[in-house]
């Protein structure tokens, strides 16, 4: 009896592990939104749309988090993720999709079609 207890706590936590292992998926991508310190209205709402898509879009497991190019503390992060300018990036290790030209033509006129592109880019990296 002991036996088959220990077994079936040990089958228990295997599979409780599995389904760790599946929201460690998703919490491996990362959204950045790079930014100067000042922004026009189109930029605001690159980043607006783009955050509130990433949050529902994840359960809130993907948070985008905002870089100023200017703050000489993010200089790493900016490097090593290569943004140039203003940039939207959906990271998932050495992936990269760059979601900046989608951001600036849809934030505005076209949210809905906007967060189409931020959800087939989550789904790529998965």
């Amino acid at each position: 009896m002991k036996k088959v207890l220990l077994l079936l706590a040990c089958s228990l936590m295997a599979l409780s592990a599995m389904g760790d292992e599946k929201e460690d998926v998703v919490s491996e991508v990362k959204a950045y939104y790079f930014h100067n310190t000042r922004r026009c209205v189109t930029c605001k709402a690159v980043e607006d749309v783009a955050y509130n898509a990433l949050k529902e879009l994840s359960a809130g497991k993907i948070l985008l988090k905002s870089v100023n190019l200017e703050d000489k503390a993010n200089k790493d992060l900016v490097n090593k993720l290569g943004a140039k300018g203003q940039a939207l990036l959906i990271v998932k290790g050495d992936k990269k999709v760059d979601l900046t030209t989608d951001g600036f033509l849809y934030a505005r006129s076209d949210p809905d079609k906007f967060i189409q592109k931020i959800s087939e880019a989550v789904e790529s990296l998965k």
